[in-house]
């Protein structure tokens, strides 16, 4: 499929593929291995979020909430 093809599907469809491209992709760098200084990033995050400091979103909420803002 090309990128002009997949332009012109719905909305519903896009976000089908693109989830399972970041599926993909998670599996993918699952396997890789990762920088210090990222790693240390996640865990700075991660750290936030297990604080209050910050907060997760589900994946549902954010496509939700795209282009309400």
């Amino acid at each position: 499929m090309s990128i002009a093809e997949i332009k012109q599907l719905p909305m519903r469809e896009k976000f089908q593929i693109m989830e399972t491209l970041w599926e993909e992709m998670r599996v993918v760098a699952d396997k890789a291995d990762v920088p210090e200084s990222h790693r240390r990033t996640l865990d700075a995050r991660r750290a936030a979020v297990e604080s209050g400091e910050s907060k997760l979103l589900s994946w549902d909420k954010v496509k939700d909430d795209i282009g309400k803002v």
